[in-house]
């Protein structure tokens, strides 16, 4: 479980980030403005921040240029934005920033970037890594753990068909995905590749059905 501080000013995307961050297993604080993010700065130890770049009161790159320039710039940083040219995201990698995501962000890049992220921090406060070593993770470690419903037996699903096809199609949905997050445990890059959708696709799929993600997860 890693830190990790979200500094966006829009709200959708700051809720997103938190609520796939937060399935992935970290503790994810959240920052509208630059304000915010100097504060809790200046208070905790981050082990990864994701800046967007354009923001009312301090944008990005300056608030990077203050963190660099007074010395707390000691973790990774990616930046992003859905307006940035060129320029601009080499400008934030000679800074000290890590990486650039063009918004908006697929979960495929934002879980690749945070990871080598989270990589390069732990490599640099352990000290340099063995030339023959890179750092690498699993599927399962990246997976997301979500507990479901046990998976439904052959011939216990129950469905009416007196009602509208929305309806009664939603409650076949509910069921099917439920039954393939038992099966598997709870892995959503599983079931993703079971169902064949894309996992950002997935997860506003199960939460538009009401399915409890939160459900019998471990306490952060």
């Amino acid at each position: 479980m890693a830190n990790i501080l979200v500094v966006d000013d829009e709200h959708g995307i700051r809720d997103l980030l938190w609520e796939i961050l937060n399935d992935e297993g970290h503790n994810v604080e959240l920052a509208e403005n630059a304000a915010q993010a100097r504060a809790w700065r200046a208070q905790e130890q981050p082990d990864l921040v994701l800046l967007d770049i354009w923001m009312p009161d301090t944008d990005g790159i300056t608030l990077l240029k203050e963190w660099a320039m007074s010395g707390v710039l000691t973790m990774p940083v990616i930046m992003m934005s859905g307006h940035a040219t060129i320029d601009t995201a080499v400008e934030a990698t000679k800074i000290g920033a890590l990486a650039f995501l063009e918004k908006p962000i697929t979960m495929q890049k934002l879980l690749k970037a945070v990871d080598q992220g989270l990589a390069r921090g732990s490599v640099s406060r352990a000290g340099p890594a063995p030339l023959h070593t890179k750092p690498t993770l699993s599927d399962d470690a990246a997976a997301t753990q979500v507990v479901a419903s046990p998976p439904l037996q052959s011939g216990e699903q129950s469905f009416s068909l007196d009602k509208p096809l929305r309806e009664a199609r939603d409650e076949f949905e509910k069921a099917y995905f439920e039954f393939h997050l038992g099966k598997e445990h709870g892995s959503m890059t599983r079931v993703a590749e079971k169902t064949g959708l894309e996992r950002t696709h997935l997860y506003r799929k199960l939460k538009q059905l009401g399915v409890d993600l939160s459900r019998g997860k471990k306490p952060i």
